[in-house]
């Protein structure tokens, strides 16, 4: 279903029917809303084509299990909705989010997740950067938030992509509200997890260390691991403590929506001459060369 729709701002696939974005709607009953009793996940097309979207739906499908969500659709459903829905948009760098939500409940007041519809829809719309461009370029500024503290694991599973954002939203108006751009959260024993949309990374003796639990397993992160043993590059999961985190020698940031960026000053300190560091930097050129290999690509076929 495309006629004369203008997909510019983005695309949504709602029940087997491509719509313009704006036009995307969900129920006020959808528990996905109410509950935030949802999972998603999301994938960058850069330059025509989808990177490493069959680890992405692996993830996805992962999630969809561990929460007990049957939307209807198998994994190659799926993967064909989204080549579909970003060849019918005609974005060729966007930012694409699948969602499995538990849906609206078939019997009205209940209080059981059974007895809820389970969907799947997804979005397409041109591509974001997590930590804007400009910024980027110059180098990330980013607190490590003091007050609040991540979500405990045996609460809500991190490595379960989620909406349960609320730890991070009051983070992230405390680290804009001091001048920083963005911020990075302790977990309730003191150790580094993750920053809102981003994986963390530091270059501590040497070695690239990232943490090993409390924080959702990127796939930009696991691009960023793979890059390292590529490179020879000693890389690590591990606890960080806070001040380890404070006294590292380099530090980045790794996420869909953007890639790798370089963090040049954390709680004001500034981190080598305020630009990126050399392992920074080669994990940086890599990520985007690695957009050129076949074997991590998947083209879209575009009308």
């Amino acid at each position: 279903m495309t006629g004369a729709h203008d997909f510019s701002n983005g695309a949504a696939w709602m029940e087997g029917n491509i719509i313009p974005v704006a036009e995307a709607k969900i129920s006020v009953f959808d528990w996905g809303l109410t509950r935030s009793d949802i999972t998603y996940d999301v994938v960058h097309v850069w330059e025509g084509a989808f990177f490493r979207l069959d680890d992405y739906l692996d993830r996805f499908m992962a999630s969809q299990a561990k929460l007990r969500l049957d939307v209807g659709m198998d994994r190659d459903a799926i993967r064909e909705a989204l080549v579909e829905l970003v060849a019918t948009s005609g974005l060729r760098s966007a930012y694409v989010s699948m969602v499995a939500s538990r849906g609206t409940p078939l019997v009205a007041g209940t209080r059981d997740p059974r007895a809820c519809k389970n969907h799947f829809y997804a979005w397409a719309v041109p591509f974001i950067w997590v930590i804007p461009e400009d910024v980027a370029k110059r180098g990330a500024h980013i607190s490590v938030a003091e007050d609040a503290r991540r979500i405990p694991i045996n609460s809500v599973d991190p490595t379960v992509k989620n909406y349960h954002w609320g730890d991070m939203t009051a983070a992230l108006f405390q680290a804009l509200d001091d001048g920083y751009d963005t911020t990075v959260l302790l977990d309730h024993q003191g150790f580094v997890t993750e920053g809102p949309g981003f994986n963390i990374f530091a270059v501590i003796d040497g070695v690239v260390v990232t943490p090993r639990a409390g924080m959702l397993e990127g796939i930009s992160r696991k691009t960023v691991m793979e890059i390292c043993a590529d490179l020879g590059v000693a890389c690590e999961t591990r606890d960080i403590p806070r001040d380890a985190f404070l006294g590292a020698d380099e530090v980045f940031t790794a996420t869909t929506a953007g890639g790798p960026v370089a963090v040049t000053r954390v709680n004001g300190r500034i981190l080598g001459n305020d630009v990126a560091g050399p392992v920074t930097a080669q994990v940086l050129e890599t990520y985007w060369a690695w957009h050129q290999r076949a074997d991590l690509n998947t083209t879209v076929d575009y009308p």
